[in-house]
This record gives structure tokens, C-alpha cells and sequence, in this order.
């Protein structure tokens, strides 16, 4: 999993880490997943939000089990790990987010030409859900993707990043 708040270059860096991963690559990028929601009846979109991260999470196993390397490229918040570790149950999860200081967030989600927040202040609360991942947390504001994806591929390497099976 790659994640991180909006604006963290989650994006950018999974198009240069496919190119340095191992074997078959299959990237899942989860703001496809809001396009699936056709008519959200009573759920709101946090409610959303939680059936996206569920439903990646599901399509990734038969990918893996086929001998593909998973990326799936999303916001996943940490307090997700316990259940995505229930869906995926045997299937190894690697937990890496991206969190540039909020500057950095803000300026990025603001001026990109797709999925613009016009609005980041009022999302400064999930920006702050990922405090609690720092064991998995690369926080750089200065780095360019293909340098992310090298540090990400080290840590891949060492085991950082590997979210233990209960």
C-alpha cells in the first residue's frame, strides 16, 4: 500500500516505483474505485471512503496469489491496517505513506490540473490521521519521485515497511 494525505505525490511516485518493482506489477489506483460508486443512496462519503479502501484492498488478492507485486496507490489512513490485514489475510501488506510537511500538501493538491482541493484547509483533520505512521512514514519535502522510489524499494528490500500478521 502507498499512501498518504492528499497531495503527498502518492501518484507520481507509483509510476516510478512500477518500473523498479519485481515481476509482474499490477497497480491499483483507488480514485478509480469512486468511479464505481454509480448512486450513493444513504452513505455519505465517509461511509465511501471505507468501501473503496475495503474493495481494493479484496482485488488485490487474486493479482497476488498469481505471483503479482501489488501496488495499490491510495489515501489509507493507518487505523485501516487491521482490517485490510483481515481481508488479506496470507498475502504479505507493505505499508509505505508519503507525508510531505502540509505546505508541501496544500500546494500540490491545490495547483494540480486533476482532482483539485480548491479547499485543503478543511482537510487538515485527514491529513492528520497519518501521525500514526510514523514506523512507516517517509517524510520529505525535497525529494524528487524517482529518489521516493528508490528509498521506498530500500525499505521494500529491508523489511521496513512490512506490517506484522497477529
Amino acid at each position: 500500500m502507498l499512501s498518504g494525505p492528499f497531495g503527498a505525490g502518492k501518484t507520481t511516485v507509483a509510476r516510478e516505483l512500477v518500473s523498479r518493482l519485481q515481476g509482474p506489477v499490477s497497480r491499483i489506483e483507488g480514485d478509480i474505485f469512486w468511479t464505481f460508486i454509480a448512486n450513493s443512496g444513504r452513505h455519505n462519503r465517509r461511509e465511501n471512503f471505507g468501501v473503496i479502501m475495503r474493495a481494493m484492498t479484496a482485488a488485490a488478492i487474486p493479482f497476488a496469489r498469481s505471483g503479482f507485486t501489488v501496488l495499490l496507490d491510495f489515501s489509507i489512513p493507518p487505523f485501516f491496517l487491521d482490517t485490510a490485514r483481515k481481508i488479506l489475510k496470507e498475502v504479505p501488506l507493505d505499508y509505505v505513506v508519503l507525508r510531505p510537511s502540509i505546505t508541501v500538501c496544500i500546494g500540490r493538491a491545490t495547483e494540480r490540473a486533476e482532482g483539485k482541493i480548491a479547499d485543503y484547509e478543511a482537510h487538515r483533520e485527514f491529513h492528520a490521521l497519518f501521525d500514526d505512521a510514523a514506523a512507516y512514514t517517509i517524510a520529505d519535502d525535497e525529494a524528487e519521485p524517482a529518489e521516493m522510489a528508490e528509498q521506498i524499494c530500500t525499505g521494500l528490500k529491508a523489511g521496513r515497511f512490512r506490517v506484522a500478521v497477529d
